[in-house]
């Protein structure tokens, strides 16, 4: 009588990387007035949520940082066409869209300190 051994072998992973993409950026609201360390801290306890590596980190604060950049330039434009009536709601959504587009070229320096973060942060979670 042969006996029959089975192996299972699973792949998990523990950390949440969409919960990490949303920590990272309700942080990034709350510390984003600390001009450095805010994004750097955010971007940080985003990659530990995710954890997984820095590799895995590093897209999550990146994901987080570029979030954060789309909702400021979807608001902007909704906020400038909502303003001008409806004449003036193609300008004012070109007008918003310029505004948001400038802002989230000066935000890319927060969104590269988020991956920076990020990267580290899943790092130490590694």
């Amino acid at each position: 009588m042969a006996t029959k051994t089975t192996t299972k072998t699973t792949t998990t992973t523990d950390g949440n990387m969409g919960l990490g993409v949303l920590v990272g950026f309700i942080l990034m609201v709350i510390l984003g007035f600390i001009p450095v360390i805010g994004a750097l801290i955010a971007g940080a306890i985003g990659g530990l949520v995710a954890k997984g590596g820095a590799q895995r980190g590093a897209i999550t604060g990146f994901l987080a940082g570029i979030l954060g950049s789309i909702i400021l330039t979807v608001v902007f434009i909704i906020l400038g066409g909502a303003t001008h009536g409806p004449i003036g709601a193609m300008l004012g959504g070109l007008i918003g869209a310029g505004i948001g587009g400038f802002l989230l070229l000066i935000d890319l320096g927060g969104i590269i300190l988020m991956t920076l973060g990020g990267l580290v942060g899943g790092a130490i979670a590694h």
